[in-house]
Parts: structure tokens; C-alpha cells; sequence
């Protein structure tokens, strides 16, 4: 988004998605650093919470007084995991090189980089919560 740009939004595009993790503090570390590497910008923080914004979408985290858990299981149901456009195949492999250091783990290390199928290239990445993210790669 340029800046003084107000962004577009498109009707039936996401306006925002919230996630509520356990220890927000925990959290922040690894989510500012990839969601900052994918483009997107710091937008809003209080106590409780933090956000990023790309175009006219922005993505919270927040550490609610109302969880009822602890826990987060992406087997369970609800929310597996969000995927992102992350660029060209050198991008994604530098991401996922970078992601221990910021909390992230690989999943399906053993069928990385093509654990979407022979025609997918992304990674899969869990963070110290259990929260899953794929970073797919654009054709090329």
C-alpha cells in the first residue's frame, strides 16, 4: 500500500482475521517477524493485543481475558492454519532457514518442500503455540 494511499477493500475479501493466543508476549516475537517479512505493517497494539496490516486487510493477535484454554489444537475443530502468498521459492526457503530462530518450527520435514502436493511449493511452519502457517510460493 503506497503511503497516504487509503487501500481497497473488495467486497467478500477478508476485513480482518483474529487470532487469540495464550502468552501474547511469547507470541509477537515470531508473528511480528514473519508477517513483517511478508510485506505487512505494524497497525494497531494495546495491552492485550497487537496487529498487522497489508492493503485493507489486518490480522490480529490478542491474549483475550475471555480464552477459556490455554491451549491451541490445529487437529481440533476450527482454525488449522492461515496461508499466505509468499513470494518466489527463494523467499519461502529463506523463511523457513530464518523461522527457528523466531520460534517457528518446519512440519513435514520429511516431505518439505512439497507436503501440498508435486505442484506446491510452501512450507509449513508451526510456532511455539502449536499456530500453523504455509508460506506458499508463486509459480515461477
Amino acid at each position: 500500500m503506497e503511503a497516504g494511499r487509503p487501500a481497497v477493500a473488495i467486497m467478500g475479501g477478508l476485513h480482518h482475521v483474529e487470532v487469540w493466543v495464550p502468552d501474547l508476549a511469547k507470541s509477537i516475537r515470531g508473528w511480528s517477524w514473519l508477517l513483517t517479512e511478508l510485506g505487512w505493517q505494524p497497525f494497531q497494539s494495546w495491552p492485550a493485543g497487537r496487529s498487522w496490516r497489508l492493503d485493507a486487510t489486518y490480522l490480529v493477535l490478542e491474549e483475550s481475558p475471555a480464552l477459556t484454554s490455554k491451549v491451541h489444537d490445529r487437529m481440533a475443530p476450527g482454525l488449522n492454519h492461515l496461508a499466505f502468498h509468499a513470494g518466489p521459492r527463494a523467499v519461502v526457503d529463506r523463511l523457513v532457514e530464518q523461522a527457528p530462530a523466531y520460534g517457528w518450527s518446519l512440519l513435514f520435514p520429511d516431505r518439505h518442500p512439497y507436503a501440498g502436493g508435486p505442484d506446491s511449493y510452501a512450507a509449513y511452519l508451526a510456532d511455539e503455540a502449536g499456530y500453523e502457517v504455509e508460506l506458499v510460493a508463486t509459480a515461477e
